[in-house]
């Protein structure tokens, strides 16, 4: 439980929004959504400075009172998960305490889906009648595993009537991944293959494009409403935590949750 602790600054709802990234998708009104980004927190290098990870080193009371600050920013708790880069989907209606999966999806009005992100890509799935959502913890293992496809699927709605936005994950162009990554994926769909650039200096070596990967199978569902993508935690040092880049550092967080209005 968060406890007051006069050392830590208060902050201030509306300023902290002035960090956040609303996403740009036309999703129904009933659906709200919100992408943290590394700022407007209170954790001090190298989590500064809006770290939602309680797993990676920083003081617990701060990231506490970093999530507690988003509490403003919401209409309840968020589903926090303990993320292993697996397929499970969490039910953010009936889930307590921090459940093992990569995914939570969301039927009753202000139950909150949150994934945590740091390089891997965080994606959000919406129907077209408003009245589901999702949000994935899709790195390299868990899209080459399906945790999309069994989010999908825990959401019993067809494709078609689904529409997904693509959050802030590392480019193509800093994602040196080995042969074996490539295989992985190629033998699953062939299609796959045009994820990846050879590495000029290795022939074992290859860049892989997380957002055309989650688009290949996103499409291959049906869902051809794809919006986001695009930014790089990699490259932008200043925005976006980037464990590849730093090593220890901090998570952001990417929610989706219906309006309880």
């Amino acid at each position: 439980m968060w406890c007051k602790n006069p050392n830590l600054p208060v902050l201030d709802a509306v300023n902290l929004l002035q960090h956040c990234i609303v996403p740009d998708w036309p999703a129904p009104g009933s659906v709200r959504a919100l992408q943290t980004t590394r700022a407007g927190g209170v954790s001090v290098a190298p989590y500064d400075s809006l770290n939602l990870g309680s797993h990676v080193g920083d003081a617990p009371l701060v990231v506490a009172r970093n999530r507690m600050s988003l509490n403003a920013l919401l209409p309840g708790e968020p589903v926090w998960l303990e993320q292993v880069h697996g397929t499970v989907v969490a039910n953010a209606d009936t889930a307590s305490c921090q459940p093992t999966a990569d995914a939570c999806v969301a039927r009753r009005r202000a139950s909150v889906c949150v994934v945590m992100t740091a390089d891997c890509l965080p994606v959000l799935l919406c129907n077209l009648q408003g009245t589901v959502v999702a949000a994935v913890h899709a790195g390299w293992k868990g899209l080459a595993a399906g945790v999309i496809e069994a989010t999908v699927s825990a959401m019993q709605v067809e494709g078609r009537q689904l529409m997904a936005w693509l959050g802030p994950a590392i480019s193509q162009s800093a994602f040196e991944v080995g042969a074996e990554v490539r295989e992985r994926f190629v033998k699953a769909g062939p299609a796959s293959g045009s994820a990846f650039l050879p590495d000029g200096d290795s022939a074992q070596k290859f860049h892989a494009d997380l957002y055309a990967l989650a688009r290949l199978r996103l499409v291959a569902l049906g869902i051809s409403r794809i919006y986001g993508g695009g930014h790089c935690t990699y490259r932008e040092r200043d925005k976006f935590y980037s464990y590849r880049r730093d090593g220890e550092t901090g998570r952001m967080g990417t929610f989706i949750w219906l309006d309880p209005k």
